[in-house]
């Protein structure tokens, strides 16, 4: 008796699976905002803000990156950045200004950026579409910008379901 044998076919088909949690940002991230070093969280004295920068434990910032910002409406001049980069830089892995949602953003941007789109030429490309961390949209969008003008055709979801993106012709 002839036994029926399981072919995963998915497995033998000439797709890549390209997973973009890879690119996840390793690093921590942690935020310096301008708020907590505020009159009223609000106004900016100069000599308490001095103050208060020499006065802070900047190892909590060792071989971090760090987002500046400033998470209330305040008015800040555009040297109070600059005097908190001058503390920061002989700690910090790296600075940027921005939240920290804008921050990761550009730091996974940066991790897509180190891609060869040359390795997926003519190639058929699923990008993941299910993992254990979130994704941003900014991904997304640039992985397409990056893969679109190399690969054959590009898709989203799993290799057993996918949503086709572009093909082409």
């Amino acid at each position: 008796m002839m036994e029926d044998v399981i072919i995963n076919k998915v497995a033998q088909s000439s797709l890549v699976t390209l997973d973009l949690e890879k690119f996840y940002p390793s690093e921590e991230l942690v935020v310096f905002d301008l708020k907590d070093h505020l009159f009223m969280e609000l106004i900016l004295k100069e000599k308490e803000y001095r103050e208060a920068l020499k006065n802070l434990d900047w190892n909590i910032y060792q071989n971090k990156n760090v987002a500046i910002t400033c998470s209330t409406d305040a008015i800040i001049p555009l040297w109070a950045y600059m005097l908190a980069v001058t503390y920061l830089q002989p700690v910090a892995k790296d600075i940027f200004f921005g939240t920290e949602k804008e921050v990761f953003n550009f730091l996974f941007l940066k991790n897509l950026g180190k891609i060869n789109p040359q390795e997926f030429e003519e190639k058929r490309v699923v990008i993941k579409g299910c993992g254990d961390k979130k994704i941003p949209e900014t991904a997304y969008v640039a992985i397409t910008k990056i893969l679109r003008p190399v690969v054959k055709s590009l898709m989203y979801g799993e290799a057993c379901s996918t949503v086709p993106i572009f093909k082409r012709k």
